[in-house]
């Protein structure tokens, strides 16, 4: 379909050059929609209807997340993205000792089914996409999920949305780590093996760059370790006795998008590019579905600046306006005060509203691919992908990413280039407006959003409820069954699920995987 522009001219759905020359290069690069997907992984990308939009959000108790998602529902969010709090990322109940002080702060506390069954009280889900960022403990949470839909009379193969589940960034970059990594591969190959049957339309993992960007890694650094990743979660699951067919379709990513718009949008293409040839020419997958590289997008977070925070929302559209331009499938704008504390309802809002204007006022939906044939976007495309695979060679070199993880090289190399920045940030070759130029010698006071502090108490109150009111001695049962299956070849899920069931607790769930498979100490590799 055909739009106009503001002075009544044509708009083509897709451009590509007319010339001899223009049309040698329109066969590098492919259709959208084609291999190797340069130009997006759909056909007619926004000119059909708009990327998804979630809003990640989650805080306090379940009941105060699950106003808030009810909220940005009714103000045209098209799907949910789960926040937790670190003691449920660590698997730990929020009585236990090491979660003091941590309750409901980063996110929401889900102990048990029952928080999860409050969480989405009175939302379909059915008919909403939801986004779980949860790795160690990714499995729990889905179960959960699942049981709260199967009480809602929603079959398992009607949801829709992702668990990240990604756990091999977390040893690089973020540090929720709970088992060690050859265990966590496992439970992650378990997961694909599970949803292919039981949930078909669920995204098993999200492959994130977002956490490597944020910890300092370069755009180029950030696909190259993001998808060596990959490759190592998709050996995992071929090793498990998996076609590759069978669970890479359901396979997606997590990219950071910063003010940096024209290398974003490069870094974006170069990925797809990559990804479709490394499914297709090393793996054999022979389904095209296999090949897409299909990604979620949030705000650079870690540009973000308490100073002179309305400035934020300036930097939030540019990167918004970035992952559209790069062809992202679902995106978050970050709320301008989060470097300040969690984001308000107003300021949640304006950050939904940043997305909705670009979606229908601006015509950057009107076309597909609108950089294509772009001198300076293609040469970066081709910048980008060339050092991303020499860096992906480097991990390979190694023997892959987990004995590169072993070794300390990832954390390093995103070390190294994070103090390169903080040096030429604090020198002010890298301007950051209102930081160390156009400041403000006093900055206007800002009330931030703030959690109760007895959420943590009630939580605790909740949990002593919980263990009063079930059926311990079934719990017991339950609990033994998931180690004997965690110390065997069975799928842990299954079991995993009747423990949740029985409303065995996250941390109680976890605690009997740790005496299996025990925790991971991370050592000092360099």
């Amino acid at each position: 379909m055909t739009r106009e522009s503001e002075s009544g001219l044509p708009i083509e759905p897709v451009y590509g050059p007319d010339t001899a020359a223009g049309r040698d290069q329109a066969a590098q690069l492919g259709e959208p929609g084609a291999f190797p997907f340069t130009r997006g992984v759909y056909p007619t990308m926004y000119t059909g209807r708009p990327w998804t939009m979630r809003q990640y959000a989650g805080f306090g108790t379940a009941v105060e997340s699950n106003a808030r998602y009810k909220e940005l529902i009714a103000h045209g969010t098209t799907g949910l993205s789960v926040a937790f709090d670190l003691p449920t990322q660590m698997g730990h109940d929020s009585d236990a000792p090491i979660a003091h002080g941590e309750v409901g702060k980063v996110g929401v506390a889900v102990d048990s089914v029952d928080d999860m069954r409050v969480l989405f009280d009175g939302i379909p889900l059915d008919r909403v996409s939801t986004s779980m960022t949860i790795n160690a403990p990714a499995a729990l949470l889905l179960l959960m999920y699942q049981l709260v839909a199967e009480e809602q009379g929603v079959p398992a193969a009607k949801l829709t949305g992702t668990v990240q589940n990604d756990v091999l960034k977390e040893y690089i970059a973020r540090g929720t780590y709970i088992f060690p990594p050859k265990p966590s591969l496992r439970l992650v190959a378990d997961i694909f093996r599970y949803c292919r049957t039981g949930m078909p339309k669920w995204n098993t993992i999200s492959i994130s760059g977002y956490h490597m960007a944020e910890a300092g890694a370069s755009p180029v650094q950030e696909i190259a370790f993001t998808l060596a990743d990959g490759i190592e979660y998709v050996r995992t699951a071929v090793a498990a006795g998996m076609d590759v067919d069978d669970f890479a379709p359901r396979l997606s990513f997590f990219f950071v998008a910063r003010t940096t718009l024209l290398e974003e949008v490069a870094k974006f293409r170069a990925a797809r590019r990559i990804w479709a040839r490394v499914m297709r020419d090393e793996f054999g997958a022979r389904d095209p579905k296999s090949w897409m590289l299909r990604f979620h997008t949030q705000t650079a977070g870690v540009q973000l600046t308490a100073q002179q925070p309305e400035v934020n929302l300036v930097r939030v559209a540019v990167q918004g306006l970035a992952a559209v331009l790069g062809g992202t499938q679902s995106l978050h704008t970050n709320s301008f005060d989060e470097a300040i504390a969690l984001p308000t309802d107003k300021s949640a809002r304006l950050a939904l509203r940043t997305q909705q204007v670009l979606a229908y006022e601006t015509d950057v939906t009107a076309t597909v691919d609108p950089f294509a044939g772009s001198y300076v976007v293609e040469a970066m495309t081709d910048d980008v992908e060339a050092a991303a695979l020499a860096l992906m060679r480097r991990v390979e070199d190694m023997g892959g990413a987990v004995a590169a993880i072993e070794r300390g090289f990832q954390k390093e190399e995103i070390e190294r280039n994070a103090y390169r920045i903080a040096r030429e940030t604090d020198a002010g070759e890298r301007v950051v407006v209102g930081v160390n130029r156009f400041a403000l010698d006093t900055e206007e006071p800002y009330e931030p959003l703030r959690v109760d502090p007895a959420i943590e108490a009630q939580q605790a109150e909740r949990l002593a409820r919980l263990r009063a009111d079930r059926d311990g001695r079934a719990v017991e049962r339950a609990l033994t069954a998931l180690k004997e299956a965690a110390a065997g070849t069975d799928n842990v899920l299954p079991p995993m699920k009747e423990a949740l069931r029985a409303r065995a607790t996250v941390g109680e769930v976890c605690g009997a995987l740790r005496e299996v498979w025990g925790s991971y100490v991370p050592t000092d590799a360099y």
